[in-house]
């Protein structure tokens, strides 16, 4: 079934409403669809180098609009199921718990699922079910979002298809690294300052 999206993906490259695909599909795959819009994303820069900002814009609204609606489809499910998942799947002073630890660090929890391999989906929904911040979450989102797609776009446009080899078999092991630099980083500065 996933090589039939995939193949479906790359079909719609090639037709006239390529655009409108590609921002229909990372407004969905940020909230239900299993194929990240890179895939077309790619194949798009590929097909007309020139455009490669073009794309990356509508690629990253349709992503955060789409996260936007993750967050909403959290947050209406939450208030529907929460009284349930109280009684039998989880404690609800366990959940606070865990809550408080995605509030506080809730812009990195996002950035980093916008950014890596993590599955965004979870985190729009996730986002929604917390309460999170919604003008943070949106934040967290473009920032994670478009460091991912830039990366992406830029790429393709500078080098052209001798990238597009290393940017499907590696790009999800160059984001883990990136993001545990990142990490790392802020870590080392924090324990430099105090």
């Amino acid at each position: 079934m996933l090589r039939r999206l995939y193949d479906w993906t790359l079909e719609q490259a090639q037709s006239k409403h390529a655009e409108r695909a590609l921002f229909l599909i990372a407004f969905a795959e940020s909230s239900f669809f299993p194929l990240p819009p890179d895939i077309l994303l790619i194949v798009m820069v590929l097909a007309d180098r020139s455009k490669w900002l073009r794309y990356f814009l509508i690629c990253l609204v349709g992503s955060v609009l789409g996260g936007i609606g993750g967050y909403f489809i959290g947050m209406s499910v939450w208030e529907v199921v929460h009284s349930w998942f109280f009684s039998y799947v989880f404690p609800e002073s366990a959940f606070e718990k865990v809550r408080q630890l995605y509030v506080q660090h809730d812009f990195w929890a996002v950035f980093a699922a916008g950014f890596t391999p993590i599955p965004y989906k979870v985190f729009t929904i996730a986002a929604g079910a917390a309460s999170l911040d919604i003008p943070r979450f949106i934040l967290a989102s473009i920032c994670g979002r478009g460091g991912r797609f830039i990366l992406v776009a830029f790429l393709l446009h500078r080098f052209g298809l001798p990238i597009r080899s290393f940017i499907e078999k590696y790009f999800n092991l160059v984001t883990l690294v990136f993001m545990g630099l990142l990490v790392g980083g802020f870590i080392l500065i924090k324990y430099l300052v105090h």
